[in-house]
Order: structure tokens, then sequence, then C-alpha cells
């Protein structure tokens, strides 16, 4: 953690210091602009590599503020697609590492110091437009830069809230644009985030959309990127676009409003107090205030806040409750009324509990409820595949198919499980079941082809009929 510290610490000023010079030329051949470029290898580390884009108009002439992304599973390609028409738009460029993942905070690190310095070396970039952003681990990656860095411009957080260790605090205050799907199983995480964000004296903004645990849709990156420089003119690091901010300003008022209408009043307020907020200095929020204060003495407001709260402790009960067993962390409580039943068998009551309820709140808790199974199920079972606990794996493996059937990635680990484990039938039918979930028939049939856990199998009849399976 120390060396990316420094690294940040020491290049920062430097850097400062060198923009008497902009832009200076380099040896290596231009990069191409307006195009998602999937592997840009670093210089001093040829092994870490990012994907990367230039904005159509990008000149070596001036400075430019960049956004740093980073995924969980090391796609540099995904953030980069999805935030490109917003960077075009209002001149970012964009770095997302393809080696940085969730688990070794180690990787995570030397990878967010490979795309900076290389970045730095590369392109002329502006210190003072520095951003981090990430999805689900990626997102607390971010946030866990922009604390130890105190450099960050501003921070966008899809999926999750910061690191578990570490808490808003009131001396590395950022902007922080948070978006999160209103079935992930981590909105009972960003939404209650915000309250401690006002707290501690960050600027934030909240975007919900329609959706899972995944990165934002570009429709929220360009919120998230107007949002930003919104920032950067009341901070006066830009100077104030009359026509941009009524604009701006207009489409929050639109979008409260009709949150409003909708009936969802708890929204609706939280809504109108985030534009306070961003627009005081810049608009006139007189009218603003007055819809808060209003919706705010609002009995429904009051218990839509409380219900919230049951909500999101149900959610958590019902995660747990489906988590415990033998295949689950050794810390898990073990107070679920069907602790007798296996994890598989409670996370497929939950989800049949999802799919049959009627009433679209409750049915939003179970969701979330059973998403959180699925992740804590597969990561369960990764811990166990690591220290070679192989039926474990399996129980955790099998719960996660069952929360989520259409899950090849589920589907996948569980026959790696059964194969080291040498269950040869079960091993055949989890292929089958990942095949029939596969979007990528070809790249599944290579990776089957080739999983070292498949070796004893591999000669079989049954193996080799997988190949044929339509």
């Amino acid at each position: 953690m120390r060396l990316l510290v420094f690294a940040l610490a020491i290049a920062l000023p430097q850097l400062v210091i060198s923009q008497t010079n902009p832009g200076a030329p380099s040896s290596a051949p231009p990069l191409e602009t307006g195009k998602v470029l999937a592997h840009i290898p670093c210089a001093a580390h040829p092994e870490q590599s990012y994907a990367l884009f230039l904005p159509s108009n990008y000149s070596r002439d001036r400075r430019w503020p960049i956004v740093y992304s980073f995924d969980p599973a090391a796609r540099g390609t995904v953030p980069v697609a999805l935030q490109k028409r917003a960077a075009e738009r209002y001149g970012y460029i964009l770095a997302a590492s393809n080696n940085s993942k969730n688990g070794s905070w180690k990787i995570e690190r030397e990878a967010a110091d490979a795309i900076f310095r290389d970045t730095h070396e590369r392109l002329p970039l502006d210190d003072h437009a520095v951003y981090f952003a990430g999805f689900s681990g990626g997102a607390r990656v971010a946030a866990q830069i922009a604390l130890l860095c105190k450099c960050a411009t501003g921070v966008l957080l899809s999926g999750a809230g910061f690191p578990t260790n570490a808490t808003p605090a009131r001396d590395a205050s950022f902007p922080v644009f948070s978006s999160v799907g209103m079935l992930d199983f981590n909105y009972q995480e960003v939404v209650p985030l915000q309250e401690k964000l006002q707290q501690a004296g960050y600027p934030h903004w909240l975007y919900i959309f329609d959706g899972a645990h995944e990165w934002a849709p570009e429709e929220a990156m360009e919120q998230a990127f107007a949002w930003f420089r919104l920032q950067a003119m009341k901070a006066k690091r830009l100077a104030p676009e009359q026509t941009f901010l009524a604009a701006q300003f207009s489409q929050a008022v639109t979008q409260a409003n009709s949150t409003e209408r909708s009936g969802d009043l708890l929204s609706a307020w939280r809504e109108y107090l985030q534009m306070i907020d961003t627009f005081d200095g810049l608009e006139d929020v007189t009218p603003l205030r007055a819809k808060a204060d209003y919706l705010g003495k609002e009995k429904s407001v009051r218990e839509a806040a409380k219900q919230e709260i049951k909500d999101f402790e149900e959610q958590l009960r019902l995660t747990s409750e489906v988590l415990v067993g033998p295949g689950a962390p050794a810390d898990a409580p073990d107070s679920s009324p069907d602790s007798g039943k296996s994890a598989a068998e409670r996370a497929r009551a939950l989800r049949l509990r999802a799919e049959q309820e009627k009433r679209a709140d409750r049915a939003r808790v179970y969701k979330r409820a059973l998403a959180g199974a699925f992740v804590g199920a597969m990561e369960t079972g990764a811990n166990h595949l690591e220290n070679h606990h192989y039926a474990h794996a399996t129980d955790a493996f099998s719960c996660a198919t069952e929360a989520m059937p259409d899950s090849e990635w589920a589907w996948r680990n569980l026959a790696i499980a059964d194969g080291q484990e040498g269950n040869r039938k079960q091993t055949i039918a989890a292929l089958k079941h990942a095949r029939d979930v596969a979007k990528d028939k070809a790249a599944w049939t290579e990776w089957m082809s080739t999983e070292p856990a498949f070796e004893r199998f591999r000669a079989t009849p049954e193996f080799q009929s997988l190949r044929n399976l339509k």
C-alpha cells in the first residue's frame, strides 16, 4: 500500500512542475484517437496493460483530464466502452487496467501504479483533473486510491462504496458520484453511504438505474462526467458556462419532478437535496429548498425511510440464512429456520420466492438477497478451491447455481470443483449446464478442452460427446 502512496505523492508534484513544458514529444508512434484501444502495454512493466481512449480532438498542445477505471475482473475495455461517449463529449482521456481484479491488494496496487506512471509519461495530463472509477471491488480500489493519494478530483463508484475498513473522512474529501442498480445486492450499502458522505462534507450524487450488480450504463456515465464538470466550475477550476449550467439544472429538475409525480416521494426528496447541494451558488435553488422542506415533513416520506431500513435488514438476514452450512464462511450464523437443508436448497427456495412474489417492492428485497447469496457463495467457493477443500467448494458453487441457474461462471466453477474432487458424473453434468448457458460456445469449448481439472476425464466418451452438444 505504501508503494502506491509514495509513487503518487512524488509523481504529482514533479508533474505539476513539468507543466511548463506540456506534452513532451514521445518516440512512440501516435496513438489512434476516437477509438477504444484495448491493449496498451506499460513501457516500464510490459506485463501490465490498460485500455485507452483518447477523444477525437485530442492533441498534445494542452493538458487533459483523465479517468482511471478498475474492473473487478480485469476487463479494461468494459468501463472504457461505457464511458467513451461521455469522454468524447466532455473531453476526458480514459485508462482502465487490464490487470487489476478482485483479490490481492498487491495486484491492484501494482496495476494502479503502473498505469498511473505510464499515462503520465506518455500523455499530457492535467493533474488538477485526475478521477478514479470502479465497479464492485474495483469501486473500492478507486475509493482506496483516492483516500490514500489525496490527489483525486473526483471518484465514480458503481455497485459498491468505500473499502470495508474505510469510511468518508473530512481530511480527504472529494466529489463522489455513486451509481447502483435497483436490484443490486449492494443497494443497501450505496444508498446509506450518501448520508455518510454528506456528514463528512463530500460533494455527492446518487444515480439509481434499472439493473442489478453491474457497471453503470452509458447514461449514468454521461451524467457523472457532466457532474464532475459542474463540481470543477463550483470549485472555480473551470469558468462557469451558463448554457451548460442551465441545461444540467433543467435536466435535474425535470428528473426530480418526474420522480415526485411517480409517487416515490422518498427518492424525490433525496434528489431535491442533492440538487440543492450541487447547484447552490450556480443557479437559484430557492424553489428546490421549498420542495425539499415540504417533502421532508411528509409522514409518507418518513415511513418510507423507516421501511427502507427494515428492507435492508431483511435482505441481509435472508442472504445470511442461505449462506449457512459447510460451504459457507466459518463465521456465518446458523439461525435459519431451514438450517437443516443444504445451502443449495435454501438458495432455490429463495429464488422461487422471488420469482413468485407479486408485490414489486417485496420482490426487490428477495432478488437483492438472492444476488448477495450468489456472490457470497462464489467467493466462498473460490476460497475453498484455493485451499483444496473441494467438497466444500462444490457445496458453495451448487448454492450459486441454484441462486442463478443462468450463470455460466457458477457452472464452470462447479465443474472444476467436481473435477478436482474426482466426481466424473457430476463434472459432466455441470459442464453440460455450463455449455447450455454459455453465450460464446467456441470460448466455452476452448476452456473445457484446456482446463486442467478435467484432465482425468478428457478421454472418456461422455467428455468427448460434450463437443457435439447444441
